[in-house]
């Protein structure tokens, strides 16, 4: 779309819950556009496990052209354990879509709202507020597909590329000065690896520190992955953005996600230099399917994440205000004690849907 605050949003509601959690995030978008400035435009394409079964392939080639004309990419959830490859493995054209359009670096905040739970002891004095940053391209990923197996031994490759690895850490410092600037008090940008081990995480890691010194605003720290996972589960406020490789990042961000109340209060973005797909953490939980309790919160904060890059994308002051009030409405409906199924209370889809609606 050609105006300033006009955008085309590509729609992939996948499989499983993914287009139940997507109905209320388009909702919110089109609420978002009766009370400003900005205007949508929806198209939806198919991609998936469903669309596998039915055709052979993840996605068509209609939707990654699709993608590539849009503004931004929503994606619901794609994949179902029951619908697999001949190699065993899932269909996965998010992972696919990754590479495509070589979206390097996975955004995966994991911040603590009001009136949710956390899991570790002393969360709902201190606060939880962090984000995880999983290059998303490469690392163990970039054997995808490629392994190879025998009858007595499989081998896959880790691989990690200087230009992806200078593009990631970039795009994590400035974050980590963003959020300083916006008030962040003791911050900084930790890169977790395994480098006293793995020569791969040696090379990371001395990206990492060539990139730091560009940077000298911002406080860079190393933890050994193993490490990281035990100080996250004992004191997570003390960390605040961290970047590392792909199947690092998998983990921690899964890990991250529970310390939050879980998967469906857990949004995130693969970001490139030009294009960008927005999805909750989620998987497409087969087992609620249809049922009317899969909970919407993660892929509402998509929206809100999206709405966010396109403010700078564009200079779009207006965007950024929206990305903010959805967080607000969010936060105000869980302050005020709305619980979902996913953490044993009794609200669905359509409360959380409605209950955020009505507080925009």
């Amino acid at each position: 779309m050609s105006a300033n605050n006009a955008f085309h949003i590509a729609v992939l509601g996948g499989d499983g819950i993914g287009p139940e959690v997507m109905a209320p995030a388009l909702e919110v978008l089109r609420k978002i556009e009766a009370t400003t400035d900005l205007r949508f435009r929806f198209t939806e394409a198919p991609a998936g496990a469903g669309h596998y079964k039915e055709t052979g392939k993840s996605m068509p080639d209609s939707t990654i052209r699709l993608c590539e004309e849009a503004d931004a990419i929503l994606l619901g959830a794609c994949g179902l354990p029951s619908v697999r490859y001949p190699d065993n493995t899932e269909i996965a054209p998010q992972i696919e879509l990754r590479m495509i359009f070589d979206l390097y670096a996975g955004v995966r905040p994991a911040r603590l709202i009001p009136g949710v739970a956390s899991s570790i002891v002393g969360a709902d004095q201190k606060g939880i507020d962090l984000v995880v940053i999983r290059e998303s391209t490469e690392g163990l990923f970039a054997s995808m597909g490629k392994g190879v197996a025998t009858e007595n031994e499989a081998r896959e490759t880790m691989v990690i590329t200087r230009r992806t690895s200078e593009r990631l850490f970039e795009f994590s410092f400035r974050l980590a000065e963003r959020r300083k600037a916006r008030g962040r008090v003791g911050g900084g940008l930790t890169c977790v690896d395994k480098a006293n081990v793995f020569k791969a995480f040696a090379f990371f890691r001395e990206i990492f520190d060539e990139t730091a010194k560009r940077h000298p605003d911002v406080r860079a720290d190393h933890l050994y992955i193993d490490a990281t996972a035990a100080m996250l589960v004992k004191r997570p406020w003390d960390f605040d953005v961290m970047v590392t490789e792909n199947m690092f990042g998998d983990i921690l961000s899964d890990l991250t996600a529970g310390l939050i109340g879980g998967m469906g209060m857990a949004p995130s973005a693969d970001i490139g230099d030009r294009y960008a797909v927005f999805q909750p953490c989620h998987g497409t939980a087969p087992d609620i399917m249809g049922q009317g309790k899969a909970n919407p919160t993660a892929m509402i904060l998509s929206a809100a994440m999206m709405l966010n890059w396109l403010a700078d994308k564009h200079d779009l002051e207006s965007a950024a205000e929206a990305g903010e009030r959805i967080g607000r409405a969010v936060d105000k409906v869980y302050a005020g004690g709305i619980k979902p199924f996913e953490f044993g209370g009794r609200n669905g889809t359509a409360d959380i849907a409605n209950a955020v609606l009505a507080a925009l």
